[in-house]
């Protein structure tokens, strides 16, 4: 075990969070995920109503261990995913992409903990004024919809750790015990991970996506679209039309018509690695294998004692 705030505020074994992915992070997931001691997340970002509450439903079954949703909350159905969350009693929710003060008191009343992510000061301030429980730092460098500002996880978390006394937990660029034990000394008390779960055997990523990930090289992946919504995403031929697009000065609403409805989906859930949004971080480039998510916790706390115990011989 490793223990800090956060592992006793979510009842975990390690401190090590998978992030609540659009089209990759089911029940599945989550549930392998708290059942090999971390805590698993549904991402309902990419799910109907109905659709989150059988995930609850087969994740409850699945697991015995605590789970979390999380709602980002520039999508649609958000007040309706909140009633599912209180229906279903889901121990924790966290938050992003909107105004923590929205929903934080009313899923607390209902006994709910709550996290909202951020990606500078100004947004963790505001998530310790409404109240949250805890903040995720997450840096540019993390995959999918991101914040407008460029600030790298290892810059972010002594910012906030300054002037933030709540639990902090890191993301982005994280995917080994070795950076996760540096997270944890810049402040973090637990690390969200998204890419390398995603190369997991339990993740819901179509198995085109997963290779077009194994794949991917240093400087593969770029953050774009900071018009609509600032992701970051692998390059391919989707990538290079949004390109060309900027190169002739296209207006927001041109971007928009190139992006479309469903690109992500197309690309992360059907396979479609040309014409799809293919959203992974910047970590991608040192990942070599698909494994179960049980082997990825293992193998990230073996590194992270591993890295203790070689910098407590200096």
């Amino acid at each position: 075990m490793i223990k800090t705030r956060v592992t006793d505020l979510f009842n975990i074994d390690y401190p090590i969070i998978q992030a609540g992915m659009v089209w990759c992070s089911g029940w599945e997931l989550a549930s392998a995920v708290s059942n090999s001691g971390g805590l698993g997340i549904i991402g309902s970002g990419s799910m109907y109503p109905d659709v989150l509450n059988v995930q609850i439903e087969k994740c409850k079954k699945a697991t015995k261990n605590n789970f979390a949703v999380n709602i980002p909350l520039l999508y649609p159905n958000v007040s309706e995913h909140i009633d599912t969350v209180i229906k279903h009693q889901v121990p924790i929710v966290f938050t992003s992409a909107g105004n923590p003060k929205t929903w934080t008191q009313k899923l607390q009343k209902n006994g709910i903990i709550v996290v909202h992510v951020v990606s500078n000061l100004q947004f963790a301030l505001k998530s310790k004024d409404a109240g949250v429980d805890a903040i995720v730092a997450e840096g540019f460098e993390a995959g999918g919809h991101n914040g407008l500002d460029e600030n790298t996880t290892f810059c972010l978390l002594p910012l906030l750790k300054k002037h933030i006394d709540i639990p902090l937990i890191a993301a982005g660029g994280i995917g080994s015990g070795a950076t996760m034990f540096a997270a944890m000394s810049l402040g973090a008390e637990a690390v969200q991970i998204g890419t390398r779960f995603v190369l997991s055997n339990e993740s819901s990523a179509h198995v085109n996506f997963k290779k077009a990930v194994l794949e991917a090289k240093d400087g593969d992946t770029i953050l774009t679209l900071k018009e609509i919504t600032p992701v970051r995403l692998i390059k391919n031929k989707f990538f290079q039309k949004l390109q060309n697009a900027y190169f002739e000065n296209k207006s927001v609403l041109e971007l928009k018509k190139i992006l479309g409805k469903g690109r992500a989906k197309k690309g992360m859930f059907e396979g479609d690695i040309d014409d799809g949004e293919l959203e992974i971080g910047q970590i991608s480039s040192y990942l070599d294998s698909i494994k179960p998510a049980k082997e990825i916790i293992k193998e990230i706390v073996n590194d992270f004692f591993t890295t203790r115990d070689k910098l407590n011989e200096y």
